[in-house]
């Protein structure tokens, strides 16, 4: 592979990697991947069509100096003269830079993902990026009319729900008079990694510009990406609680356990436990596996009413409605209590103490086992007409929305109820 590096300085590094395409197509890097020996921006993919391809790598998180820039521009006259159809490609941080040189490097089209107009915070607020911004580096440095060339085409993609980007690309649209965009909803500024594909990149590139076909191909990339998933479940979870089951319905998908992160996973597995029954491919699919224990009934009831529990998946004590708690039997173990003692639940006819660490991590240990360093029982106290579940000196307590801490003293929500058994048909 002809790769070579012609031109450096301290803040870019440009390496020119030879192929065998009529176009030249300039690759710039992003905030993460800036400069790291010859590597270039999407270069798998650019290879793999056999483009000739300038990578223009940030070596300085500065967003392309202009200085930089149009030193660049003459030290490499020579090699970019031959080529007459020129195409800029970056997202970020490196979408900005090929709108903002589009017309000093002489492009025909610009493929821009998630670009900033600027990120001077006297120009525009972004607390991602206003951190970086230098003065003396990048004076002036907003896309301005004059940065913008009359018969060059630009493509930007962006998700016009993502208020930073969104503001941005309003920016953008004054100084850019034919702008051409695609739409990438619920993705945030994850576009880049959403839409990894080397055919969708070779049809940004050379492709003559048809929303209706683009879309379609997004599509099918969306489907195949993790990423994709996770920005939408994580945007929509908050609002549209039904969509998630949906999601898991009519997609063939696996995650795997490191997909989502704690807190994340903990939310996903309440919605879903609390709007609709769950099956166990319904949590492979998420990346969440479960030992699955015989079903036990339990009616230790929070001052809301919900039944107190312990969930498998998440490994937490729980309040969740009645219904939910039916039709979830498998992973939502109900809390009974008969008297004082300590916090219990039964599993394949075995009973396992509930015990926590300072860290709020809980763990199930068998009556007869040994508990871990660190690890102490929960104690169930019966008063006259309450329980009281503890940890040392702080009493459990539950939201309305099943949620539960521990607190120091005994409000009206630390204080548990009981009412008899129900049967497994019970409503």
């Amino acid at each position: 592979m002809d790769k070579h590096i012609i031109f450096e300085d301290e803040q870019i590094r440009a390496i020119f990697l030879k192929g065998s395409s009529d176009e030249l197509v300039f690759s710039f890097g992003d905030l993460i991947t800036r400069a790291k020996g010859l590597a270039i921006n999407a270069e798998k993919s650019l290879a793999k069509f056999e483009f000739n391809v300038i990578g223009i790598m940030p070596k300085e998180k500065s967003w392309f100096p202009a200085e930089s820039m149009h030193n660049l521009l003459l030290a490499i006259e020579d090699v970019i003269a031959p080529f007459q159809k020129r195409i800029g490609y970056g997202g970020s941080m490196g979408g900005y830079a090929a709108i903002k040189y589009s017309k000093l490097l002489g492009l025909s089209r610009v493929v821009s993902l998630v670009p900033q107009y600027s990120i001077d915070p006297e120009v525009i607020e972004d607390s991602r990026y206003n951190m970086f911004y230098h003065a003396e580096l990048n004076a002036d440095m907003q896309v301005q009319p004059q940065d913008i060339a009359a018969d060059c085409e630009y493509i930007v993609v962006y998700d016009p729900y993502c208020p930073e980007d969104r503001a941005h690309f309003v920016e953008l649209e004054q100084v850019i008079p034919e702008i051409k965009v695609l739409n990438l909803p619920f993705t945030g500024h994850d576009a880049i990694a959403v839409l990894a594909s080397s055919e969708l990149l070779k049809d940004f590139l050379t492709r003559e510009f048809d929303s209706v076909y683009f879309y379609q191909k997004i599509r099918q990339v969306k489907k195949g990406s993790k990423f994709y998933y996770r920005k939408v479940i994580e945007t929509l979870l908050p609002h549209h609680r039904r969509s998630l089951g949906k999601i898991l319905r009519n997609n063939d998908m696996q995650l795997d356990s490191q997909f989502f992160d704690v807190k994340l996973k903990q939310s996903i597995i309440r919605q879903l436990l609390s709007n609709r029954q769950v099956s166990e491919q319904d949590l492979l699919k998420l990346g969440i596996q479960v030992n699955l224990p015989q079903e036990s009934n339990s009616q230790l009831l929070d001052s809301f009413g919900h039944g107190l529990v312990f969930n498998m998946i998440s490994q937490k004590i729980e309040s969740y409605a009645q219904n939910a708690i039916n039709l979830n039997h498998k992973f939502l173990i109900p809390i009974f209590a008969k008297g004082t003692g300590l916090v219990q639940i039964s599993l394949n006819d075995e009973r396992y103490v509930i015990a926590m660490n300072d860290r709020h991590v809980m763990k199930l240990f068998k009556e007869q086992d040994e508990l871990s360093a660190g690890m102490h029982p929960l104690v169930l106290k019966k008063y006259s007409d309450y329980y009281l579940l503890s940890y040392k000196q702080f009493n459990l307590s539950s939201d309305e929305y099943g949620g539960n801490d521990f607190v120091e003293d005994t409000p009206e929500t630390a204080k548990f109820m009981t009412q008899p058994e129900e049967s497994e048909e019970a409503e």
